[in-house]
């Protein structure tokens, strides 16, 4: 078999950290009390990767590992803003835990090849570049939903049933 197509059965800081390198990310390791993980950015967002389950062949060696994207909420989240994500996309859930609104996305690796890995690489980058769209637009939906005065049976139009239930559909948590 070849280095593409031998089958990956755990991954190691250092191995992870080669193959973020390889594909052209910064990375950072640190160690704290015995737990590493490694520090990255891409589009200018930082997220760790945080290992999980022990390999039983090799010490420091992993068969899962999570990529997490935590960002500091000012102000209140909007809400429905992590649930209409889970409910809208596949791969990363979103959660908000304190005063941050996290992204994460497991990965298993055991039985994997290179490339399998590499495309969740792939997959872990665009879903970055979502997210932030994600926010971006949720926040200005929000904020002109705020300006409009609100509707009272007087003031709405006449509309088909459909259009109105379209409406509730598109204003999540109200």
């Amino acid at each position: 078999m070849t280095e593409q197509a031998q089958l990956i059965l755990s991954v190691t800081p250092q191995s992870l950290t080669e193959l973020l390198q390889g594909a052209g990310y910064r990375v950072n390791q640190t160690d704290q009390n015995g737990i590493v993980q490694l520090l990255s950015a891409s589009q200018g967002i930082g997220y760790a990767v945080r290992f999980g389950n022990a390999a039983a062949a090799e010490p420091r060696s992993y068969v899962d590992f999570t990529f997490s994207c935590a960002l500091r909420v000012q102000g209140e989240l909007p809400a429905g803003l992590a649930e209409l994500w889970n409910a809208s996309r596949r791969f990363a859930r979103l959660s908000v835990q304190g005063e941050f609104l996290v992204m994460e996305m497991d990965v298993v690796v055991a039985g994997v090849g290179h490339d399998h890995l590499r495309s969740q690489l792939e997959l872990w980058d665009r879903l970055l570049q979502e997210f932030i769209v994600y926010l971006r637009d949720y926040s200005q939906h929000a904020a002109r939903l705020q300006a409009q005065p609100e509707a009272t049976p007087e003031t709405m139009p006449e509309a088909a049933p459909e259009a109105v239930a379209e409406a509730v559909v598109e204003v999540p948590g109200q």
